[in-house]
């Protein structure tokens, strides 16, 4: 497949030099928190959280981003399939920075990621042409299964986040800042995997490009997290939860099998 083949509507450029923006300023942003943690990241908690996950950054954020660009440039559909996904990976990423860290030097960088994967990824999903995604995958997507796995992934996050903020309210408990900041990622991406499942089940035109994007986003939360769990006790003293990460990596599954049984459909299409 030749890049011109490619289902575009207006060229990729804006998109490709936002995305190479995001991936320069994400690696400053990542190493700043690797060599000032201590500065930026003030308390043990905040610490614990986040120098861990400027590591998975690195090692999974950058990558997938660069390699969902490099495959779109290439002319595989593929990769013009996960951008939007990797670009959503990005924006759950930074909004809890965004929410969990004190203001300080590194707030303003962190908004401008934020601000950065929203812009992107509207101009992006806007340049493809949609009406020929559906046809080119369809009969390779699962629309009814994978829908319903991202909606029911949707839902369990929304209702985990009002459980917890209810619970905090009605037994005047403080939340931690760390764990305040994922909840608020939480409610503000995860209703977008319910949107795309449901759309994805109804098999409307966007539903086939938002689902897969938003299927490998999850996969790449799941194996973030992985990551984030086996290199916390190594870079902190936080402890080793063998059962946490057991637990995850299960769930993980429900995200994991099915993409790459979609991987499969598209290399083998």
């Amino acid at each position: 497949m030749s890049h011109g083949s490619l289902l575009i509507k207006h060229h990729l450029n804006l998109a490709y030099g936002l995305s190479l923006s995001i991936v320069l300023l994400m690696i400053v942003a990542s190493m700043a928190g690797l060599l000032y943690g201590a500065t930026i990241y003030p308390t043990d908690e905040l610490f614990q959280t986040f120098m861990p996950n400027d590591v998975v950054n690195l090692f999974i954020g950058v990558p997938i981003l660069l390699g969902s660009m490099w495959l779109t440039r290439r002319g595989q559909l593929i990769g013009l399939l996960f951008w939007p996904g990797a670009l959503f990976f990005m924006l759950y990423n930074y909004i809890a920075y965004v929410f969990g860290i004190p203001f300080n030097v590194m707030f303003l960088p962190y908004l401008m990621l934020v601000m950065l994967s929203t812009y992107t990824l509207i101009g992006l999903v806007a340049s493809i042409d949609r009406r020929e995604v559906k046809q080119r995958i369809l009969g390779i997507v699962p629309e009814r299964t994978l829908g319903g796995i991202l909606v029911g992934l949707g839902v369990l996050f929304t209702l985990r986040v009002v459980g917890v903020m209810v619970n905090a309210l009605v037994s005047q408990t403080s939340i931690a800042s760390s764990e305040f900041s994922v909840l608020v990622a939480d409610f503000l991406i995860t209703p977008a995997w319910i949107v795309g499942g449901v759309l994805l089940w109804r098999r409307e035109t966007l539903g086939y490009l938002l689902g897969v994007g938003l299927l490998f986003q999850a996969s790449l939360l799941f194996i973030a997290l992985i990551l984030f769990m086996l290199l916390q006790p190594l870079l902190t003293a936080a402890s080793f939860r063998l059962a946490d990460v057991v637990v995850v990596c299960m769930m993980g599954m429900i995200c994991f099998i099915p993409l790459a049984l979609f991987i499969r459909g598209i290399l083998l299409h």
